[in-house]
């Protein structure tokens, strides 16, 4: 038996699978808002429940965001503060009494649909999350390559090549791909182009009646997509690439990133995959469970 667990902003999710992925339960509480205890002490409770309904021990997998610092074993490169510089993954096995293995959440993307997701059937995976912010992880013969500083995948902090505006991303760079393929990204260029405060969903929607502005800037969304994801071709040349994410579900993306990323790739053609995501926002879940 397996069980995976997703630290979110708001809510921790759990899973319990058997040797076969299938599901066998899974439980949701609120992610505490500021005490770092609190978080542990929340993690433990719920994989004690779902140890419970297993019968036994089961091993233990977690993600959330950030990594693993190989310098100093905290936890680095976090948008959740109560996590940041805490050894998480240690705390929690001390308090489960077992070993706790984290990856980020979207390495555990990546892992979730390369095993038995929309890219099971592929040797090597890109797994890219473009919603609330944007990321990616990389799998190579269903294993997550985490790299030597514990940031592979981390293409939504390269920067969006192309651009003139200046956008300041939480991490404190100008211009990384996130603020440009988030949601609140796509959003923004909707308003810097001219028009209203909308999320993406609805400028998507904007786009399929056939207003003229939402459809520029969804093709304008797709074009910068492409370019940014040719270069993680061009330097991995996985067989396909995972979508998941609220944006993910515009489906226009499917048709238009491939025919664009043509024109970046370096190859007489590209043969990689566009996929989107089997399992959705039970991906992170699932793929903490395929950590062991």
């Amino acid at each position: 038996m397996r069980i995976g667990v997703d630290l979110g902003g708001t809510k921790i999710e759990g899973v319990l699978l058997d040797d076969n992925g299938q599901q066998i339960a899974r439980e949701r509480v609120a992610t505490p808002a500021h005490s770092y205890e609190q978080v542990v002490e929340s993690i433990a409770e719920l994989v004690e429940g779902l140890q419970r309904k297993a019968g036994g021990r089961a091993t233990v997998g977690l993600g959330g965001p950030g990594a693993v610092s190989a310098l100093t074993g905290l936890i680095k490169n976090s948008n959740t503060l109560a996590i940041s510089g805490r050894a998480l993954p240690a705390d929690l096995g001390k308090r489960l009494g077992c070993e706790v293995r984290f990856s980020n959440d979207a390495n555990c993307f990546a892992l979730s649909e390369a095993v038995d997701g929309a890219g099971a059937e592929y040797p090597s995976v890109f797994g890219v999350i473009i919603g609330t912010g944007t990321g990616g992880g990389v799998v190579i013969d269903k294993k997550v390559l985490a790299g030597v500083n514990s940031i592979a995948g981390e293409w939504g902090h390269n920067p969006m090549p192309g651009v003139s505006e200046e956008r300041l991303c939480y991490c404190g760079r100008i211009n990384c791909i996130e603020t440009y393929l988030c949601g609140a990204g796509l959003a923004k260029s909707y308003l810097v182009a001219g028009g209203e405060p909308i999320k993406a969903p609805e400028i998507a929607r904007r786009a399929a009646a056939g207003e003229g502005l939402a459809e520029t800037v969804l093709d304008t969304y797709c074009r910068q997509l492409a370019q940014a994801l040719a270069g993680v071709i061009n330097l991995l040349d996985p067989a396909a690439i995972v979508l998941g994410g609220g944006v993910s579900n515009i489906d226009i993306i499917y048709q238009k990133v491939p025919q664009y990323w043509q024109g970046f790739v370096f190859s007489d053609s590209c043969e990689t995959q566009l996929l989107k995501a089997k399992y959705g926002d039970s991906s992170g879940v699932r793929g903490a469970a395929w950590l062991w």
